[in-house]
């Protein structure tokens, strides 16, 4: 009788925390933040009847094309362009970062000399799908500044959605897995999870609510402030990496 043969056990290895792709990853996601910019310059040149008021207009009312009545609502904003292109921006930098920091590298919470088992343990899946559902919400809110919400399309809510649904579930996938790891894990918690449970509140009630843009910017801007936590916190350690190892090839050169 032959024997089983035993499992061939994982490889393990210490992630690169110094290589300009991470460092490029990190500040890719950090350029999330640009979106609070052009939505303060699009606001201000809001051309409504009326002043565009944060806690009831809805924040693609920002990037319609055409001034007139969307939906029950009056809305012109002249910005329309800059609202669309910081979103499409916005999401770049989210594909980006998706593509550009290794599933190792969100291991470890970009801490140097630290081995991670790839292939088996659960930190390197859940790597993955902090991955998989920030490129997802990445590719929502490119959607969404591609097809305004008075283009005529489904699509704009889709891409909606995608951002609101795949953000939240990876910033709560990424603050477990950075728990012990970061001082930032628990922030990043709370982020998903209050984007989150606005979403669901959204979907129960239908937005059929008193303040429906404050009830849209608790599932946006938790996700955009939680992304953009996770690239500082990979930029600043991985910058740190790398002067190190400046520093060091200078005294023994």
């Amino acid at each position: 009788m032959t024997s089983v043969p035993s499992a061939v056990p994982a490889v393990a290895f210490i992630p690169d925390t110094m290589s300009t792709r991470q460092y490029i990853g990190a500040w890719s996601v950090l350029s999330v933040l640009q979106y609070f910019a052009a939505e303060a310059a699009v606001i201000g040149a809001w051309a409504g009847p009326r002043p565009y008021d944060l806690r009831t207009g809805y924040i693609s009312d920002l990037g319609a094309l055409y001034c007139g009545v969307f939906d029950g609502r009056e809305v012109c904003s002249p910005l329309n362009w800059l609202m669309n292109a910081s979103f499409v921006v916005q999401g770049m930098g989210m594909l980006l970062g998706a593509v550009l920091l290794s599933s190792g590298l969100l291991c470890v919470a970009a801490r140097a000399g630290i081995r991670v088992q790839a292939g088996r343990r659960k930190p390197w899946l859940a790597a993955v799908w902090v991955r998989l559902l920030t490129g997802t919400a990445g590719a929502g809110t490119v959607i969404v500044g591609l097809v305004p919400e008075d283009a005529g399309s489904g699509w704009h809510y889709a891409g909606a959605v995608m951002y609101f649904l795949a953000g939240a579930a990876a910033l709560l996938v990424l603050g477990v897995l950075w728990l012990r790891k970061s001082g930032m894990a628990w922030f990043i918690l709370v982020c998903g999870g209050v984007s989150l449970a606005a979403l669901v509140t959204g979907g129960v009630t239908g937005m059929d609510i008193p303040e429906p843009g404050t009830l849209e910017r608790l599932m946006a801007y938790p996700v955009t402030v939680g992304m953009a936590t996770a690239g500082l916190v990979i930029a600043g350690r991985v910058h740190q990496h790398r002067k190190q190892a400046r520093m060091a090839a200078t005294v023994t050169g």
